[in-house]
């Protein structure tokens, strides 16, 4: 993956009407993790590409930043140190533990779904 994707692009001038509507933002943010999350668990994507492409410092400024409430930034978090984990840990360590860590991902994009009520 060569080019990333600029979040704050992709939300501002994708719906102009975005700074004037959070949750919508919100909805989006979270689609967007949901399909990078599937990417990583099929394999289809590395760990190590998804900081390339949607995890790195310019999407997690502008989350925190620009995105109400601290559940955006906790994945954020999370996507950022997905790498990491095969640098520090033995394989078969390192893979149980980015599953888990896709599963607390996956569960903070549904909780922030569910607490902006996105979903109905």
């Amino acid at each position: 993956m060569k080019n990333a994707m600029h979040l704050e692009s992709l939300l501002s001038q994708g719906i102009p009407e975005l700074a004037r509507a959070p949750t919508r933002s919100l909805f989006i943010f979270a689609s967007l993790n949901l399909g990078i999350i599937e990417l990583l668990a099929d394999g289809l994507l590395s760990a190590t590409d998804a900081v390339r492409l949607f995890y790195n410092a310019d999407n997690c400024l502008f989350v925190r930043r620009k995105l109400p409430g601290k559940i955006a930034d906790k994945i954020m978090s999370h996507g950022v140190q997905l790498p990491d984990l095969f640098d520090a840990l033995p394989a078969d360590e390192a893979h149980r533990q980015f599953q888990r860590e896709l599963a607390a991902m996956r569960a903070l994009c549904s909780k922030l779904l569910k607490d902006k009520q996105l979903v109905a």
